[in-house]
């Protein structure tokens, strides 16, 4: 059993609890590591708090955190969208503290043109949920955003739309989170970390081309599913458990 940390980290307005079952899966297909996984300032339980406006903030939270809570470098990290931004920045700025770091369909510049970095098509749909004020609305708006099997996970509005009444992220907050994806900018030359891409090709949020200029840019290995959408997780955990335990193998 490998006793090194996974730490996963979500994207954009979502938090912790929005990984659903995925920890559980993860750490029984990789001999039950300790599986972390952190909210982001101004998502969760930390939605009281201002976002960072930087994702280099964001990375600043995430290490005192887990030195708050007894658990010392190195780690390994999967992490999502914006979340993978602060695994990319973490990794380049702090390169010995990642043993691995997995990033699921992320986009950064300079690899990609804003237009892809987010399909223009999903822009009314995310400043509608921005500006709406129907919970339920507004996380159907992100279902449909977010996954290509949106009957078959129906399921899980009831829990999202809980946690957005008991943990809602201000407008401020979502505004300084797209705020620092945005002005976020990749390091050309690959981090020393030893890292792995994830996409989904069905991505109707972020155009999967991103993450296979990533992939290209830094030589990293790739993995691509067929037909999940950008919560890769959710669409399909054992083939994310999966291709993780088999690039760890190699």
């Amino acid at each position: 059993m490998n006793d090194t940390p996974w730490i996963l980290l979500r994207g954009l307005i979502r938090d912790s609890r929005h990984w659903g079952d995925f920890p559980r899966t993860l750490a029984d297909r990789l001999g039950h590591p300790p599986v972390v996984a952190l909210d982001l300032p101004g998502n969760g339980v930390l939605h009281a708090q201002a976002s960072p406006d930087r994702v280099e903030g964001m990375v600043a939270y995430c290490r005192d955190e887990l030195r708050r809570r007894g658990l010392r470098p190195p780690y390994r990290v999967l992490a999502m969208s914006l979340g993978a931004m602060v695994a990319a920045a973490w990794a380049q700025a702090h390169p010995q503290e990642l043993d691995a770091a997995v990033l699921v369909n992320t986009s950064l510049r300079p690899f990609s043109p804003f237009w892809q970095r987010l399909r223009p098509p999903a822009y009314p749909r995310i400043l509608g949920m921005l500006l709406r004020a129907d919970p339920r609305r507004g996380e159907e708006t992100v279902l449909r955003l977010t996954t290509t099997r949106s009957a078959e996970h129906r399921g899980v509005l009831d829990d999202w739309v809980a946690w957005r009444l008991a943990c809602p992220v201000t407008r401020a907050n979502a505004l300084r989170q797209l705020h620092a994806a945005i002005r976020f900018r990749a390091p050309r030359r690959a981090p020393a970390t030893r890292l792995f891409v994830l996409v989904g090709l069905g991505d109707r949020l972020v155009d999967p081309r991103c993450s296979q200029r990533l992939a290209q840019a830094w030589n990293s290995p790739i993995a691509a599913h067929p037909s999940a959408g950008h919560d890769l997780p959710l669409d399909d955990a054992d083939w994310v458990a999966e291709r993780i335990a088999g690039w760890l193998s190699y």
